[in-house]
């Protein structure tokens, strides 16, 4: 425990002093993200923070993390390398989505292959135990890229990505802790402590966001651990006190935020015969700005219903995966179903005072 908290403070305290660094030469230099399009920013902002981020969360584990845990863990670094370099050249110079690709699929193979980060089985859903290795292998390399991609696509909105980021690493963390895989708990709390220093400047007003340098990054290493959270979970004797009955179900609910909005937002398009990844602006965050909250505010309520649904989850626990899995998945469409029907009665308000003001006058 005492490295893990080590790292943490560590790398608050590198991420703290780097990042004005960061901003400060990315001003000077006018390297921007400029407003417009689905963009709801209003000013030049720096959009590279992922550098402070990956320099306070890679160093920290370098001085704490003992040698053969770094041995161990030498080719998740290695992968969370090329995320990071390739999120910072598309910062940079946008890069064609099929480099983007390319470079989550070999970290995401050389996850699998040279560190065993892969889902075995099913996990008792559909009664369906142990998968030969090619669906396992086809199964953990999209769950890969969809939940990095899916983290990716939250990082529009001040604060909103790193505290989600925070809520998923600190629930990892703990649990890792308290099953005896300290490793990849001190992974998980250097990013913490990273994220904490981080929003400090990314908290509204931001002064700077974290680009796909850092959402690249972090969505890769939230994938990583959730499917090793679930595969680690199912195998764990059944008298261990912190074995849960719903990995699969618990993994989802902390993640909740980025996948159900990315789903739901894919859903949308292609019901309109859009392109899955054409740019818009329905992702739940601009739907509760439209409905007259912060930035600040949709946040808190993004991360107020995360950690509801952490705790729906592990409160029903003892459901299983067959049951828990479909409770929330229903319970995120009612959800969002209500906050579609709010958007339209606020539209539909707001065109009524409209006309009545037109008539007065």
């Amino acid at each position: 425990m005492p490295q893990t908290l080590a790292s943490l403070i560590t790398s608050f305290i590198l991420t703290f002093l780097v990042t004005p660094l960061v901003i400060g030469f990315f001003r000077k230099r006018n390297i921007m993200d400029k407003p417009g399009g689905r963009k709801i920013h209003t000013g030049d902002t720096p959009s590279m923070g992922g550098i402070a981020i990956f320099i306070g969360m890679i160093i920290a584990l370098l001085i704490w993390m003992p040698l053969p845990g770094l041995q161990r863990f030498k080719f998740l670094y290695g992968a969370m390398g090329i995320m990071f370099i390739v999120g910072l050249r598309d910062d940079l110079v946008p890069v064609r989505p099929t480099v983007k690709l390319a470079a989550q699929l070999l970290s995401s193979c050389m996850v699998i292959f040279l560190m065993d980060i892969k889902l075995n089985s099913l996990y008792s859903i559909f009664t369906v135990q142990e998968l030969p290795f090619l669906i396992s292998f086809f199964i953990s390399l999209s769950t890969l890229i969809v939940i990095t991609n899916s983290y990716n696509l939250i990082d529009g909105l001040d604060g909103l990505a790193s505290s989600i980021g925070i809520i998923a690493f600190f629930f990892f963390g703990i649990y890792f802790f308290l099953v005896g895989q300290t490793y990849y708990s001190m992974v998980c709390f250097a990013f913490i402590g990273a994220l904490i220093a981080f929003l400090n400047f990314n908290w509204e007003p931001s002064r700077i966001f974290m680009g796909d340098t850092g959402a690249l990054l972090i969505g890769f290493a939230l994938a990583v651990v959730t499917i090793k959270f679930i595969d680690y979970n199912h195998y764990l004797p059944e008298e261990t006190p912190f074995k849960l009955s719903s990995s699969v179900a618990v993994g989802i609910s902390v993640i909740i935020i980025p996948l159900f909005d990315t789903l739901r937002v894919f859903i949308s398009r292609a019901m309109k015969k859009k392109s899955p990844f054409s740019p818009d602006k329905t992702h739940l965050h601009h739907i509760l700005m439209r409905l007259g909250f912060s930035h600040s505010g949709t946040t808190l309520i993004m991360i107020a219903t995360n950690i509801a649904i952490i705790c729906i989850a592990l409160s029903l626990d003892f459901l299983g995966d067959n049951i828990l899995v479909p409770i929330i998945i229903v319970l995120c469409i009612l959800l969002s179903l209500m906050l579609d029907q709010i958007l339209k009665t606020s539209i539909k308000r707001k065109k009524k005072e409209v006309v009545k003001n037109f008539r007065r006058d």
